[in-house]
């Protein structure tokens, strides 16, 4: 019998930048969410989806949060989409040491969106669901699934972030995080 692949499920946000206007929702509702407890404030910094604005030039790009890079890239190409003109930057999901973007005020701790995944569960993020012009929509796709990560492995990223922040930090961020997701 052939090994059957797992199959996972991809979960994402799908952008359209011609359809944002800036109203910035989706960045309210997403830091409510993230507050602790849950709902409980609104800090636009804990949000893990910002819009990139640019007013005069009518330029408004959502990014969600991404993975942490550990160095600065080194692109700085601009981009011209529907005669509109972006930086490179703009586009950019991570939390990286060149930009205050998607780090935690408190801690300095990179973001990451987790599609709000709390408890209750949600049908989809609260910021396409609050996003009343359709920029943002909610995808699922399935693909095969990648070898799960192994113990040793997610040890050695926790440990990569108590060496980098301290580990008070990084214990004061993870109990914030748990009050939000028991909310």
């Amino acid at each position: 019998m052939p090994d059957e692949k797992k199959k996972k499920i991809v979960k994402t946000i799908k952008v359209d930048v011609d359809k944002c206007n800036g109203c910035r929702a989706c960045e309210v509702a997403c830091s409510a969410l993230h507050a602790a407890p849950p709902y409980s404030s609104n800090n636009p910094a804990r949000s893990r989806i910002r819009i990139i604005r640019e007013p005069l030039k009518d330029i408004y790009v959502p990014v969600y949060a991404g993975e942490q890079a550990k160095a600065e890239c080194l692109g700085r190409d601009k981009y011209v989409i529907d005669g509109k003109e972006y930086e490179e930057c703009a586009f950019c999901r991570a939390s990286c040491p060149s930009r205050d973007l998607f780090k935690e005020p408190d801690s300095g701790l990179p973001l990451k969106c987790d599609m709000c995944e709390c408890d209750p569960t949600l049908e989809k993020p609260l910021c396409v669901q609050w996003c009343l012009v359709n920029a943002l929509t909610y995808e699922e796709r399935e693909e095969e699934a990648e070898e799960e990560p192994r113990p040793e492995d997610v040890e050695v990223s926790v440990e990569a972030l108590v060496d980098k922040y301290g580990l008070e930090k990084v214990l004061d961020t993870m109990d914030r995080l748990s009050l939000s997701k028991k909310g």
